[in-house]
């Protein structure tokens, strides 16, 4: 809840240049997208404070699913690894367990993580062609019934692969940043250091992840033209024509 006004804001963000939010026509913003703080400021003034939380609750249907998921699948993992002589597991090791952590979490989240991106991206759309869900219960249930089961899973292949990555990142990264800073500074293990360990991990996952990220909002958000087809057909069709 405290960071989904940034969320929101990251999504609006990565939406600009978009086929016309995925209506079918091949546009690109006739402007140079705004920055982070630009882009807030224009939805509290258009859409009001509350407009930074459209999408709060399919957000919290998110938390609940995807990354319940993906802590329990990351603490199974390593526990199932063979650990090394010493007793702990090495970074590869760590890494490939995030990254199958990554995977069951995605797969277990990406609807409530679509219901949530299509609600935080509603309000740059003209008002016709706005999805107007109410909240992300209601959003997975009219997705159900407009589009069909597996339309809930559209888009789950980048969102599978920006979750590897993160969840990558974050766990063998912290996992790996934390030992380093405790052997070589010789600080004991706290608070200073597991917030340096999870700077270091959060900052490799925003820069290995975000393109991914794009993509992924961009495929959730896109709606058919005329003639029913999508703007793109895939993550790397979507990274292209980006």
């Amino acid at each position: 809840a405290v960071t989904h006004p940034i969320d929101l804001v990251k999504v609006r963000m990565q939406l600009y240049g978009s086929t016309l939010d995925g209506a079918g026509s091949a546009g690109v913003a006739p402007k140079a997208p705004p920055g982070m703080m630009r882009t807030g400021y224009l939805v509290i003034k258009h859409e009001g404070v509350f407009g930074l939380y459209k999408g709060l609750s399919a957000s919290l249907m998110r938390q609940a699913s995807f990354i319940g998921t993906k802590f329990g699948a990351y603490d199974l993992l390593k526990s199932a690894v063979p650990k090394d002589a010493d007793g702990g597991l090495s970074f590869w090791k760590m890494t490939l367990c995030g990254l199958g952590a990554g995977a069951i979490g995605a797969a277990v989240g990406n609807p409530a993580d679509l219901a949530m991106v299509r609600m935080q991206a509603d309000g740059r759309l003209p008002k016709e062609l706005r999805r107007n869900y109410r909240h992300g219960g209601e959003a997975l249930a009219r997705v159900v019934r407009e589009e069909g089961v597996l339309a809930l899973w559209r888009g789950c292949a980048p969102t599978v692969n920006r979750a590897m990555i993160v969840t990558a990142s974050q766990m063998a990264v912290y996992d790996k940043s934390k030992a380093v800073i405790l052997k070589e500074s010789g600080a004991k293990d706290g608070l200073a250091v597991q917030t340096g360990a999870s700077f270091i991990a959060g900052v490799v996952a925003a820069l290995t992840s975000n393109p991914i990220d794009l993509a992924k909002s961009r495929l959730m958000t896109m709606k058919p033209d005329g003639e029913g087809r999508m703007p793109y057909s895939g993550t790397i069709d979507c990274i292209v024509k980006t």
